[in-house]
């Protein structure tokens, strides 16, 4: 029998133990945590949902911002320091990027200034207006250095949206998808959320993370709800995540 009073089904109810590989919660480096203070409140509000795993990925995207090991290091050692302070022993932190491909990355790329998740995923992402010219060969040379491309948010191209074939094209050429959880709500849109499901429908994603960059962020990630059938494709990207990307 229907009811107004169905226990409703939020999607950070299944985020227990979760490691996080895609976010910007390492303070003043990037269009993430402005400072240590925003940081410590997204790790915090993370914590509370169980979340206490993160593999920080700030962007490098040239002229924009021009991150490095350098930068990224010293803004996680800044991070570090400050959880200790607030006694948040528990939290585990480490560091990659999300390179965007541009004019730029391939020269990064060759040079071996790139930051790659846990020494063999290499995090990439487009411009949400156009496609990357360089994005084929870009992902041929990644593979041939030794690296598993993971596209972030594959969902968000809404210039990919009218082309599910070049999504197959992109995963023969043995591009590896990472879904943003905010997705499947209507944080980005209706859009979106329709191209999330689909995607998750078609058995495209690998990965998954949050791409958190503002409290209002994770506010609205607290908001998600999914239905049985969404949870179910799911739990199995989760635990392949949770998995690979182990810290123990």
């Amino acid at each position: 029998m229907f009811t107004f009073f169905a226990k409703k089904n939020f999607l950070v109810d299944h985020l227990e133990g979760f490691i996080d590989i895609h976010n910007h919660i390492l303070p003043g480096i990037d269009d993430g945590a402005k400072n240590i203070e925003e940081s410590i409140s997204l790790t915090k509000g993370f914590a509370e949902l169980g979340i206490s795993s993160f593999i920080a990925t700030p962007h490098i995207m040239h002229n924009y911002y021009d991150n490095n090991r350098e930068t990224i290091n010293d803004s996680l050692s800044i991070l570090k320091n400050e959880l200790l302070k607030e006694d948040m022993k528990d939290i585990s932190l480490r560091v990659a990027a999300e390179h965007m491909i541009d004019d730029n990355f391939e020269s990064i790329l060759e040079s071996g200034d790139i930051m790659p998740i846990e020494s063999s995923y290499l995090l990439v992402e487009m411009s949400y207006l156009q496609a990357s010219i360089n994005f084929d060969e870009a992902i041929q040379k990644i593979k041939k250095q030794g690296y598993f491309p993971i596209l972030a948010h594959p969902e968000r191209y809404l210039y990919l949206h009218e082309n599910l074939i070049k999504h197959s094209e992109y995963k023969k050429q043995g591009v590896l998808y990472q879904l943003n959880l905010l997705s499947l709500g209507i944080y980005y849109g209706k859009q979106v959320r329709r191209m999330a499901f689909k995607l998750l429908e078609e058995g495209l994603f690998d990965f998954v993370g949050s791409d958190i960059h503002n409290p209002s962020q994770l506010n609205g990630l607290k908001e998600v709800q999914v239905n049985s059938k969404i949870t179910e494709i799911l739990q199995p990207i989760l635990e392949k995540t949770n998995l690979l990307f182990n810290d123990c």
